[in-house]
């Protein structure tokens, strides 16, 4: 037995002095979602990898343009997108996040008309055929605001 209790002390004795090493290379942080100067005051584009695109469900649609009933009875053509497309800010201000190229995304103002159920008429916004993120607006914003912006 003494044996074996020795063996055990020697090993500790052994393992002890390097519980309290230190590292000297930490290993780097992975970000799946980078920022990029967009050239706009306040608004970067968000670059994500696209197992992180998958991994928050993003879906995307365009902004159409189509002959619409307003409130006040009358039919105009108005630019749509869906509810699920616009973004509220701190401020109470609008948005949505366009995808001018694979994988990146850009904030644009929005100026709402009217909300007529699933369906956002726009008084402002970007041009009809422009791709907008329709699911996982909210993540690409918290990636901004995580950063600053």
């Amino acid at each position: 037995m003494s044996r074996v209790r020795s063996a055990m002390v020697a090993l500790i004795a052994l393992t002890l002095p390097l519980a309290g090493c230190k590292k000297d290379h930490v290993a780097e942080t992975h970000h799946p979602a980078t920022m990029e100067e967009s050239g706009t005051a306040g608004i970067m584009r968000v670059r994500l990898e696209a197992r992180a695109a998958e991994r928050i469900g993003l879906e995307t649609t365009q902004v159409r343009e189509e002959m619409v009933e307003l409130d006040s009875g009358e039919y105009a053509q108005r630019k749509v997108i869906p509810y699920g497309a616009i973004m509220y800010d701190k401020k109470g201000h609008t948005w949505t996040y366009t995808n001018p190229e694979p994988l990146v995304f850009m904030r644009a103002p929005i100026e709402i008309e009217e909300i007529d159920e699933d369906t956002v008429i726009l008084a402002e916004g970007p041009p009809a055929g422009t791709t907008i993120v329709t699911v996982g607006a909210a993540e690409l914003m918290g990636v901004e605001h995580k950063n600053g912006h």
